[in-house]
């Protein structure tokens, strides 16, 4: 998926759209609420200098950041998560009100956080906001704008994944996002730690819930086409984690294609039932008309949006949203129809 069908996808599903932003128009970047932002220190656990590398090369930090901006299209969750208040952050491409997001609402300061761009960074209101750290772990950022970014302060550019090399598209992991973040705020082992709780949360959903586990999983986007979204894609890797398999198919669909998606569950991102059977070859599909497919129909939902951040933050709470309909889709009675997300 090349960077400029990532961002449609992005735009299209609200928070994948996740993106970073509580508000504020670009010029906002000097109002009041900067100067409360900035006063963030975060206090390191970990040892500096560190070296951080991404896809982009690699960044040394010097110090411990006081003034953090982020870039991309989640980071600004994990930075709060690890008690960290950007002094700037990206605004989201989508529909998804980020700024009133049920998990994160309480950790937003109330003036929202200054803008720095949107589908385009704005490099003066970046600037403006002196930062000594940019992270865009999950930017999909260009070398040009990378290159702009250094300019004004060390900038972590996209993760790597593991077993992938630096040319690789696919995105990191939450976990290995977390990871990434936490050594460059110098906090490392809260970083560990968050992790341990999230992925407990999800084992405990697979524990309670055995039926899940072998069961194969599509998961299918709807922007202006189908697109199968495979685990390297953070909001297919999501229901992997309830011990899900996968369905190989992944990538664009034609209408008649959607056939290969009728696998033990569905999920369909960006559509209702009706809209979705509307193609009469996804409408005659077992998973369908058994109500095994469980929908999101509006990427503006809070699920959505949740799905879309993938974060340390958002992902308890899709937790919590997601298992009842998964459960209902996995009963084996085609006569209970699970709640859409």
């Amino acid at each position: 998926m090349n960077r400029r069908s990532v961002l449609a996808a992005l735009a299209a599903s609200g928070a994948l759209t996740t993106l970073a932003a509580c508000g504020g128009d670009d010029d906002s970047a000097t109002g009041g609420s900067a100067s409360s932002a900035s006063t963030t220190s975060p206090s390191g656990d970990g040892a500096f200098p560190v070296t951080i590398e991404h896809k982009l090369g690699s960044t040394t930090i010097e110090a411990a950041p006081t003034k953090v901006v982020t870039v991309g299209y989640n980071e600004q969750d994990f930075v709060l998560a690890l008690g960290v208040t950007p002094v700037g952050t990206r605004t989201p491409l989508g529909d998804y009100d980020s700024t009133k997001r049920p998990w994160a609402v309480d950790l937003l300061p109330a003036g929202g956080i200054p803008s720095v761009g949107q589908a385009e960074l704005n490099f003066e209101a970046i600037a403006a906001q002196g930062p000594d750290l940019v992270v865009g772990a999950y930017s999909y950022m260009t070398q040009d704008d990378y290159d702009k970014l250094t300019a004004i302060a060390p900038t972590v550019a996209d993760v790597v994944p593991a077993g992938q090399d630096a040319s690789t598209t696919a995105a990191a992991s939450w976990q290995e996002e977390l990871a990434a973040i936490g050594r460059a705020l110098g906090k490392e082992d809260e970083a560990s730690s968050l992790t341990d709780d999230v992925e407990a949360e999800f084992t405990a959903a697979a524990d309670a819930n055995p039926g899940f586990k072998g069961k194969v999983v599509s998961v299918v986007l709807y922007n202006q086409g189908y697109y199968a979204l495979d685990a390297t894609d953070p909001r297919g890797a999501f229901f992997l984690q309830f011990g899900f398999d996968a369905n190989p198919v992944s990538g664009s669909l034609s209408e008649e294609q959607v056939v290969q998606l009728d696998t033990d569950v569905l999920v369909v991102l960006g559509l209702g039932k009706a809209e979705f059977a509307q193609n009469a070859a996804a409408a005659q599909l077992k998973v369908v008309t058994e109500n095994r497919t469980v929908y999101v129909p509006s990427f503006g939902s809070d699920f959505a949006g949740a799905l879309g951040f993938s974060s340390p933050l958002s992902l308890p709470f899709a937790i919590d949203a997601a298992v009842p309909s998964l459960v209902t889709a996995t009963d084996g009675d085609p006569a209970t129809v699970p709640a859409d997300l």
